[in-house]
């Protein structure tokens, strides 16, 4: 583990949280000793579908998860507070509509306000902005999702990953108290606002998810986050980035294991296609969901979008060819940074995403090596637009030479005529 160790804690996860799983996989599935694909079999995966791994009204987890625990109120080592469903209620002002920050798979986030020093609710504008997520009581499996979540983020502290404050485990309800992240998802800011998220903040961004992704490989017991995407990247205030979302996040293999077989869950255009063929998980599958959101950092395009050409549609297979030519990955950088880029940043960018996508799971980097390479990214100062400048200039001072070059040769033409006319002169003496 790189030096995140020194910012992050670790709590020992007990191996009852998640136990693998084996799925029967149907007769047409690839050869699982295999995990390295031809550029056809990886395509005709990434093309699949555009909708989720999971359907979205339904359970996003298989039973190799966790079961409930025994007591609601047991304790935790990040010492949890436990709120009573008519705390979150009244904190919310009712989940009222105009609360709602987001939706996703497990429910309804809301924003609501909390007493500095427990569990009461505080008026708008006072105490402490907290995010309550509910879950959907649509099954058990969302109650799987929320136990998950709770065993990880409850155990776990790194400042890329969100804070979890609390819960409410009351009759059928089940939710989640977060601190509030005051910029929201990556995904907005990439995808749903008209000014484009500037250079350094990209970078600053990938750098902190990477972090995060580093802390959970290289604990004592590695977990696979396996739903990293750009909506589960919050950002605050300073663009600091922190991994939500943990209901997918699965306890890595132990021992002389070399994955973990598991139902296939996630989102299109983000799954390692090794994963979604084989069902085995590995850490790097996480890096080459990284690898994905670096291309949506560096295009500004999402990862799979219906509305383009159809050979554009799915961004690993349109940008691959660009980030093997150095002559052409300029043309992948998002054309409303016009220029406001650095141009060695988007070269290490290009690259890395390259090596992080490679359809060889093993031939991946770690996280810890990602962070290696971006770090040194934040100091770049060779904006694309200087360059361009000094390119203009240049050109301008080489228009005038030619010019003066001219006048000049025409001097020495006129000197050299004027010579040979005094030679005949001399001669005709």
């Amino acid at each position: 583990m790189a030096d995140n160790n020194n910012c992050g804690c670790w709590t020992f996860l007990k191996r009852g949280v998640c136990n693998s799983y084996s799925t029967t996989l149907s007769a047409n599935t690839i050869p699982r000793n295999s995990l390295v694909y031809d550029a056809a079999t990886e395509t005709r995966c990434l093309n699949a579908s555009n909708r989720e791994l999971y359907p979205p009204n339904e359970a996003r987890l298989s039973s190799d998860n966790l079961d409930p625990p025994t007591s609601t109120k047991s304790k935790s080592p990040r010492q949890l507070l436990q709120f009573s469903f008519q705390e979150l209620k009244s904190a919310t002002g009712n989940f009222r509509p105009d609360s709602i920050l987001g939706e996703g798979g497990f429910g309804y986030v809301f924003k609501g306000w909390i007493e500095e020093n427990g569990t009461a609710p505080a008026k708008p504008g006072s105490g402490i902005t907290v995010a309550v997520k509910s879950l959907k009581l649509d099954g058990l499996q969302g109650h799987r999702e929320w136990v998950v979540e709770v065993a990880f983020l409850g155990q776990l502290h790194h400042p890329n990953l969100v804070k979890l404050i609390g819960y409410c485990i009351e009759e059928d309800h089940r939710l989640l108290v977060y601190e509030f992240m005051t910029r929201g998802s990556l995904e907005n800011h990439l995808f749903r606002r008209t000014i484009p998220l500037p250079w350094s903040n990209r970078i600053k961004i990938t750098l902190g998810a990477a972090k995060g992704l580093a802390f959970l490989h290289g604990g004592p017991e590695p977990v696979i986050y396996r739903d990293f995407k750009t909506s589960n990247i919050l950002l605050d205030s300073e663009y600091n980035a922190k991994l939500s979302d943990f209901g997918l996040a699965k306890a890595g293999p132990q021992g002389d294991k070399t994955h973990v077989s598991t139902r296939v869950v996630g989102t299109y255009g983000y799954a390692a296609p090794e994963y979604v063929m084989t069902g085995h998980l590995t850490s790097k599958s996480d890096v080459y969901s990284f690898g994905v959101v670096l291309l949506e950092i560096l295009t500004g395009r999402r990862s799979m979008d219906k509305k383009r050409p159809s050979g554009e549609q799915n961004l690993v297979t349109w940008a691959r060819p660009y980030l093997a030519d150095k002559r052409k990955l300029y043309q992948l950088v998002d054309p409303r940074l016009e220029l406001n880029y650095s141009l060695k940043g988007v070269l290490k960018v290009s690259q890395l995403a390259y090596n992080c996508l490679h359809r060889d799971p093993k031939a991946r980097p770690t996280m810890d090596e990602v962070v290696k390479v971006l770090t040194p990214l934040q100091d770049l100062n060779d904006l694309a637009i200087l360059s361009h400048h000094s390119r203009l200039s240049q050109q301008g001072r080489r228009k005038k030479k030619p010019e003066g070059s001219k006048s000049t040769k025409d001097s020495s033409l006129n000197i050299g005529k004027h010579r040979k006319d005094e030679i005949k002169l001399q001669l005709c003496k």
